[in-house]
């Protein structure tokens, strides 16, 4: 087995093989994980490039090692373009993660003890934002909000951040630092309300905007720049960049961010990352990443519709991002979300099994799967396209006991994936 990557390892066949497999699954089934996406070359490139060999502690123009010259010009310049592109007074690019990012926002401006309010994460919430499997509720009080209960009203589903129940929870606990954002939500996370909050209670503001950062530079999200004191995300989910995180903050932060990331969190940076980075800012500063990012949420929408059709029950009724949350027990109440991710992985089709809003099951079982349109956008297909996919997708969960069927599903999983390859333009 080969791919068109097979160079860039010429002496450890067991790697080089392994990488050529991983080729052959993203190119030859369907990417629907929201959380993922696929890099340009160009991102890839950086990733892998002679910045790997460089040890850079500290920032640019305060290194604790020589030879950093140019390195502080290519974080330079991924800062530069960073605040730039979201409007922002100061950017770290260092993060490892988004998780790494979260936390060091935490001990910048909190002290051990204090009272975070964040969304809860069987509602959408990240694990960041007080899981009791997290470290973080062990190092800060966490009070946690949810969503609006489940309505059977189609104009009024439910299932949407209840800012009462915000607001509330700020009154009764004064939370130093009040968290918005969401890892399992298909809405538009509004920043406006919960900054109206946070300065009647006196908290701090942050955005965690891990999912949303690339509909945020490409206009099709409110941008919370304007209104979070901080706001940390991801670089490789809609953004398209490389596996990393950066935070974006006010000036009068700025100092304390930079402190808790390094030294606070990490040793040092990864500076080819940072460069890779560098070249997602800039890809997504072009007109052409709007227009992406649009079709993403056109995407979201359509494909949200069609699986409404074949019988899924779309969580808070619809989308307006990237993603659908599915719940699978209007389609059939003895579907869970883990039987239907490994049927559809034998179908050729990845997603991972979500949790839902009050969902019985447990979070390794679930009653919910989680897809997203981000990295198949990035393909090519658009709203006619993903209600194929929805077909599909019903097709091989209805017939999970008649492998022929899988077979059958797979094979057309293969021709879509043909038609669609998003490497094609780099492997010919």
């Amino acid at each position: 087995m080969s791919s068109p990557f097979d160079a860039w390892i010429t002496n450890d066949d067991e790697v080089s093989d392994l990488l050529a497999q991983e080729w052959q699954r993203q190119t030859t089934t369907l990417q629907l994980i929201a959380s993922e996406n696929f890099a340009s070359p160009a991102v890839m490139a950086a990733t892998g490039s002679i910045l790997t060999n460089k040890y850079a502690e500290g920032y640019p123009g305060r290194r604790y090692y020589g030879g950093n010259q140019i390195v502080d010009e290519v974080e330079d310049l991924a800062r530069r373009r960073l605040t730039a592109l979201f409007g922002a007074d100061h950017a770290n690019v260092q993060p490892h993660s988004g998780a790494n990012a979260n936390v060091a926002v935490y001990q910048a401006l909190l002290d051990a003890g204090d009272t975070i309010l964040a969304m809860r994460l069987d509602q959408g919430g990240h694990l960041t934002h007080g899981s009791p499997a997290s470290m973080t509720s062990k190092a800060w009080h966490f009070v946690s909000y949810g969503v609006t209960p489940r309505s059977d009203d189609p104009d009024a589903p439910g299932e949407i951040i209840d800012f009462d129940n915000v607001r509330d929870l700020a009154l009764a606990h004064r939370p130093k630092l009040i968290v918005a954002g969401a890892t399992a939500y298909a809405r538009r996370i509004d920043p406006a309300p919960f900054r109206e909050i946070a300065d009647e209670v006196g908290a701090l503001l942050m955005f965690d905007s891990a999912h949303v950062a690339g509909l945020i530079a490409g206009g099709s999200h409110p941008n919370p720049v304007p209104y979070a004191d901080v706001v940390a995300f991801t670089t490789h989910k809609t953004l398209r960049g490389p596996r990393g995180g950066a935070i974006l903050c006010r000036e009068e932060h700025a100092k304390r961010i930079d402190s808790a990331v390094f030294p606070g969190q990490q040793g040092g940076p990864l500076e080819h990352s940072i460069a890779a980075k560098a070249v997602a800012f800039r890809e997504a500063a072009q007109p052409s990443f709007s227009t992406y990012t649009e079709q993403i949420v056109k995407n979201s929408v359509a494909f949200g519709a069609a699986l409404a059709a074949e019988g899924f029950r779309m969580v808070s009724g619809g989308t307006e991002n990237h993603m659908v949350l599915l719940d699978l027990r209007t389609f059939d109440e003895d579907l869970t979300g883990k039987e239907a991710q490994e049927v559809l992985d034998r179908a050729g089709i990845t997603t991972n099994r979500n949790t839902i809003p009050d969902d019985p099951r447990s979070a390794f079982i679930t009653s919910g799967l989680r897809v997203g349109t981000a990295a198949e956008t990035t393909a090519g297909l658009r709203e006619e396209e993903f209600a194929r996919v929805a077909t599909l997708m019903a097709r091989a969960l209805r017939g999970r006991a008649d492998e022929t069927q899988i077979v059958a599903v797979r094979a057309e999983v293969g021709e879509l994936c043909r038609a669609f390859n998003p490497y094609g333009a780099f492997t010919n």
